[in-house]
């Protein structure tokens, strides 16, 4: 028994070390033309096809409930549980006042993973790739607790063994590779979510009470379309952000 409760301790203490060691900041990359175009095309496979989608979106999806999770307890809000199907739908259920603290939660879905990929594109950029794949670690070990249905759970549990594997055993360059390839899967896949709401509100209307855009309309007066331009324009910010950052990374 001892012998075991000694292999775990070093283990927890290695992966810690782990974590503390990717706080470390490290040159930016530059990256060759041919390099970041494989990156591009390889997040592109991730969130375009549908075959790497119905997988792929799974994990848009988590990101996406993340957020309002994120922007409930910003707003002093208690989050109780968090739920992702199959068919990508996802559910957040949090407490709290009503009025703004609802509202800034129920905004920050759609566009959240292009804020994590521009953030994560970024973290490349400044050298701290290292430190994004530690927190991205923590945040979904933490996630966990919130989750309430199986197929949440395991998409959580998957994205943390990935995570926890590239700071356990990758190079600082692998991870800076990685994080830029989820970054800009996570862009595009937020454009392919926008898209899907919007057509919600324009060609599919009997699915307008899974929207986000229709359920703040609802809760706050202000017109779907307002909402819809709102996630339209932080999408477009991060893609456009995230754009710029590339291009400096070119080793042109």
């Amino acid at each position: 028994m001892t012998n075991v409760q000694e292999e775990v301790g070093n283990a927890a203490a290695g992966w810690w070390q782990a974590l503390l060691n990717g706080f470390t900041r490290t040159d930016a990359p530059t990256i060759p033309p041919a390099v970041l175009l494989a990156i591009v095309a390889a997040a592109v496979a991730l969130s375009i096809p549908r075959r790497t989608w119905r997988w792929f979106g799974l994990y848009v999806t988590f990101v996406h409930e993340l957020g309002h999770a994120f922007a409930a307890l910003m707003t002093g809000r208690f989050v109780h549980s968090l739920k992702i199907g199959l068919d990508h739908s996802g559910q957040l259920v949090s407490s709290g006042r009503r009025g703004f603290s609802a509202t800034w939660s129920g905004f920050w879905g759609y566009p959240a993973p292009a804020v994590v990929g521009v953030a994560l594109v970024c973290s490349v950029s400044a050298g701290w790739a290292g430190a994004a794949a530690a927190i991205g670690a923590l945040v979904l070990l933490v996630a966990l607790l919130f989750l309430r249905n199986f197929t949440g759970i395991v998409v959580a549990l998957l994205s943390a063994a990935v995570a926890q594997s590239l700071v356990m055993f990758a190079s600082a360059e692998t991870v800076s590779w990685a994080m830029l390839a989820l970054g800009i899967a996570l862009g595009v896949g937020s454009v392919r979510d926008f898209f899907k709401v919007a057509a919600v509100h324009t060609g599919r209307r009997n699915q307008l009470a899974s929207s986000d855009a229709y359920i703040l309309a609802q809760s706050t007066g202000a017109p779907s379309f307002i909402w819809l331009t709102g996630f339209a324009v932080v999408i477009a910010a991060s893609a456009a952000l995230s754009g710029w950052l590339l291009w400096g990374l070119l080793g042109l």
